[in-house]
């Protein structure tokens, strides 16, 4: 009985600490969006200009499972698809998501639509718009509060669907991107009611990245890859991801990453083919979640099919 209380106790303060931005005043300082450790090779999630990057169909999938052991911890999963349409200027992809965390679950689906252009030495300056639907769901009732009847926890969302809206600018090559985007834009309330409208006004809230990479040759048979991000959101301190990328043999990717704050990681990727790629990231927490978490975990598997143009490296690099 005691080992279940205890439970609902760490399920009630995840809660609070993962939900904060949909349940807190303004001056809540949490990001709402999914992070994500690969996302070098995930980009079309944060950024519709990635779209049509590859020059031919790449689909892929992700499943992020965060501070594993902490009950009611983050799960995410994303399938990406995108390639050129049409014309080689233009690119068309989507998105599906699903995230969940304690008693909020949302679901994503979008589309991506990208323009390139073409500039000398095969570079590439994109821009990307997206639009879709985000649904949520919230079983707030299911939760325990300190408070009986706070009329806040016994507020279920069973579905609620709001338009979403992003875009994206990119300019990349064969061995070098540089993209900032916005995936989510238009602001949206939680809650309907009108008494819960206190805790309701943040709604969803515009996030912004700011990503970059470049590839190096060390030797013959070795490559180096260093990335960032940085992610910056209204009511929350700004954040960034570096890496540090080795691809040997262009087989096998190696790297390892610091999340400011917030964690170190390190990841591996293996090509098994020209166009399938499988890939593992492992999280390790720096805050006080160590003590509760062994760590997060994402997998990933992606697979490129079709004839690229003529002149286009595989597998590429991002």
């Amino acid at each position: 009985m005691m080992a279940s209380k205890a439970s609902r106790w760490k399920m009630a303060l995840l809660a609070l600490l993962l939900a904060g931005p949909l349940l807190l005043p303004k001056q809540a300082k949490a990001q709402q969006d999914p992070q994500y450790t690969q996302y070098m090779f995930n980009l079309l999630a944060i950024n519709p200009a990635y779209a049509g990057s590859a020059d031919r169909i790449s689909i892929k999938a992700l499943s992020r499972h965060q501070w594993v052991g902490f009950e009611g911890a983050p799960t995410t999963q994303t399938l990406t698809m995108h390639s050129p349409f049409l014309l080689q200027s233009i690119g068309l992809g989507g998105t599906v998501m699903r995230d969940e965390h304690g008693p909020v679950t949302q679901y994503g689906l979008i589309v991506d639509v990208a323009y390139r252009m073409f500039l000398a030495n095969d570079q590439k300056l994109a821009f990307g718009i997206k639009g879709g639907l985000n649904l949520f769901q919230g079983d707030f009732a299911a939760l325990h509060p300190l408070e009986a009847n706070d009329q806040v926890f016994q507020q279920n969302v069973s579905t609620k669907t709001d338009p979403q809206f992003g875009f994206g600018i990119m300019w990349y090559g064969d061995r070098f991107y540089l993209g900032l985007s916005s995936p989510k834009v238009l602001r949206t309330d939680f809650f309907e009611v009108d008494s819960l409208r206190f805790v309701s006004q943040p709604g969803q809230r515009a996030h912004y990245f700011l990503t970059g990479g470049y590839v190096f040759n060390l030797s013959t048979y070795t490559k180096f890859k260093p990335t960032f991000m940085v992610k910056a959101v209204e009511g929350a301190p700004m954040s960034f991801d570096i890496g540090a990328n080795f691809l040997l043999y262009e087989k096998l990717w190696l790297g390892a990453m610091y999340r400011y704050t917030d964690a170190v990681g390190a990841l591996v990727q293996y090509n098994l083919t020209d166009g399938l790629s499988v890939g593992y990231a492992y999280d390790y927490p720096l805050s006080p979640l160590r003590n509760y978490s062994g760590g997060s975990h994402e997998f990933m598997l992606g697979l490129d099919f079709g004839t690229a143009p003529k002149g286009i490296r595989s597998p590429r690099y991002f």
